[in-house]
This record gives C-alpha cells, structure tokens and sequence, in this order.
C-alpha cells in the first residue's frame, strides 16, 4: 500500500520521497517500536544511500507532524511509534520486547484522573506511559526451569 503512506506523508505537509516512505511504511507495518539503528539496519540494504542522520531527521519531522510519537523507555534513546491513538506501552525486562496495551474504556478514565491532578485551568496535550516487567512467555519460561 505504498499509495496510502504517500497520501498520509502529503497530507501531513511533507514531501513524500523514496527514503521517507520507506521509512514510514517500516514503521507502520512492523509495529516493532525501532530505534534510529533498527530502522537503518533494516532499509539500508535496499536503500544504499540512506543514512542514519537521514533517517533521524525524517523521524523528528514525522514526529513535528503527528505521524509518529517518540518513546523514551530506556534511558539511552528513543523508540518510535507510528499508532497515534491512545494507548499505554510495557517492556519486558528480560526479552526487551514492547507491547501496545489498548483498552478503549479503561485509558479514557486514567487520562481524566491525570486531568484532575493538573493545576486549575492545565490542558493535557499527551499521555504516555510506560510500563516495565516481565511478558508472559519469559514468566513462562522462568516457571519451567
């Protein structure tokens, strides 16, 4: 669906290169939560001429138009996420894998109990929260041993 990644690239005000598709499309379509690193080790065997810097820049101009959120769960960098909607992320310490958590009802009441603890007359833009503990396949695999 190349087309559709052109659209949302244009109608966000942003030039719709190869090299910015390429990336918005992995970002969309692997759901991985990459790192700068991880999106350039993945591309740049078909995109030679793609750098990191490149790709740190398309992904802060992504962020500036709400394409993509920056993720900061591990002190040392920044993962980003092409799902927009509200939702929470957990980490598993042991395997390192991030999961989307979605909860249509729950979400919507955390975020209006953050609102009342603002100052009077404060607005939350965003709501991000992360969560770290161990998956159910490593609490698993931690059980059999």
């Amino acid at each position: 669906m190349p087309e559709n990644y052109h659209t949302r690239l244009d109608a966000a005000g942003i030039r719709p290169s190869v090299q910015r598709v390429a990336v918005y499309s992995y970002l969309c379509e692997k759901r991985n939560h990459p790192t700068v690193e991880t999106v350039y080790d993945a591309l740049s065997p078909s995109y030679p001429t793609l750098s990191r810097t490149t790709i740190y820049n398309t992904l802060k101009l992504f962020e500036e138009k709400h394409l993509v959120q920056s993720i900061q769960i591990e002190d040392d960098k920044l993962r980003y996420d092409a799902d927009m909607s509200q939702h929470l992320h957990f980490k598993c310490e042991k395997c390192g894998h991030i999961f989307d958590i979605f909860d249509d009802r729950e979400l919507p009441l955390f975020t209006a109990q953050c609102n009342k603890l603002l100052p009077a007359g404060s607005k939350i833009l965003k709501v991000q929260t992360n969560i770290w503990g161990i998956c159910a396949d490593c609490g698993k695999k931690s059980s059999d041993n």
